[in-house]
């Protein structure tokens, strides 16, 4: 199986202008994240060095490609309005765009629901990705300007996204920022964005704590307390299967931190029962037999993943004096019923005829990316080499 990961890695490394240094890369944040992860698991099963020099060049590509302002627009340099010299040093200071085929929509530019989804701009859960893709490194490649850049994109982030819901004024974070991180493109809130931006900012903390050498502040409390309290009276559940592959990441994520000693809130199990009603409504229509048009890739690949985190996180509990015992095998019990879903998930994409579909080849490259995490979700899914 690393062997079919390895193909398509490689592939896509190929195809998106990485391996080849091509003049106009295709870099996709959300793609790049994941990808950066795969190329690291890769390296780590394999102990071929290739793969750590890819995923290093492809962190400095997507943020010399998407921390910098688009070939079409009027501005140049770094999104950040920093020096060319400074941007180098800090090269997430201003986020990162989505990396969307259309230009962000101009200050005096009606808004257009169907064209909004091609237009660039920056989105928070795309932000997150790519802060736990950078923890990953620093930690895989003992590299802590990884940690640090991880940690500038987390505060840049939340400073930008952070708004006041002028009727109640209580903050969230919006959907969608402009690349600048100047204005809003979309003020709705993200359903799972402030728990996406709580664990991440633990994650990047716990990061930190490996390099005490390295000379960081390490100063995300505010953050974490600002998200906190965004989460209250929160509701998870989704019939979305990447929604529901997140619950399940996100819940792998707080378990590893608790095992590790990280005080942060303990939500697992919250977001377990979340992850479990949501399956339970999402399997009552799926039907694994339609046709591959009628479906997206990327997002049931999502939940493939998600489901894997289930495995991880019940071999945790069996090795790890772990809060809530009980409570978390009870879950895992009911969530274990849809386990081979992953594998009917998996092998269904991994069929030549199904990546021929035009809903496989719309996404060619979220998609074979994200199915390569879920065949190898080894880094993905970890966070200080807890397994």
């Amino acid at each position: 199986m690393s062997n079919e990961v390895r193909q398509i890695m490689l592939e896509y490394a190929d195809r998106s202008g990485l391996a080849l240094a091509a003049q106009s890369p295709i870099r996709y944040l959300w793609t790049d994240a994941h990808a950066v992860c795969n190329f690291l698991s890769l390296y780590q099963t394999s102990g071929d060095a290739q793969f750590r020099h890819l995923a290093i060049d492809l962190i400095n590509q997507v943020h010399h490609v998407l921390g910098k302002h688009r070939a079409d627009d009027t501005r140049r340099g770094w999104i950040s309005g920093l020096s060319a010299i400074d941007g180098e040093q800090h090269p997430t200071a201003g986020g990162l765009r989505i990396g969307k085929t259309l230009n962000e929509r101009g200050v005096n530019e009606a808004f257009d629901d169907h064209l909004e989804w091609d237009r660039d701009g920056q989105y928070f859960h795309y932000l997150t990705k790519w802060m736990h893709a950078l923890s990953r490194a620093a930690l895989v490649l003992d590299e802590p300007h990884y940690c640090r850049w991880a940690e500038e994109l987390a505060q840049a982030a939340h400073t930008g996204f952070t708004t006041v819901d002028p009727f109640g004024g209580r903050k969230y974070l919006c959907w969608k920022m402009s690349i600048d991180l100047s204005r809003p493109l979309v003020l709705s809130a993200g359903m799972h964005d402030p728990l996406d931006g709580y664990i991440t900012y633990n994650e990047i903390l716990q990061c930190a704590e490996r390099f005490p050498s390295a000379g960081m502040p390490s100063d995300l409390h505010k953050e974490i307390t600002e998200t906190e309290a965004m989460m209250e009276a929160q509701r998870w559940q989704t019939t979305d299967p990447l929604g529901i592959g997140g619950l399940l990441f996100d819940g792998c994520r707080t378990l590893q931190l608790a095992v590790m000693g990280r005080h942060c809130r303990t939500i697992t199990l919250e977001l377990l029962k979340a992850a479990r009603e949501s399956m339970t409504a999402f399997a009552r229509h799926f039907d694994p037999e339609i046709s591959a048009d009628r479906r997206l890739a990327f997002r049931e690949l999502g939940l493939a993943i998600g489901l894997h985190a289930v495995t991880r996180m019940q071999h945790m509990v069996d090795i790890n004096s772990t809060p809530n015992i009980a409570g978390l095998r009870r879950e895992f019990e009911a969530l274990g019923k849809y386990a081979p879903l992953a594998t009917t998930i998996e092998s269904f994409w991994r069929e030549p005829g199904n990546q021929r579909s035009r809903s496989w080849l719309d996404h060619r490259d979220i998609n074979s990316v994200m199915l390569a995490t879920s065949l190898l979700p080894d880094e993905f899914l970890s966070l200080n080499g807890i397994s």
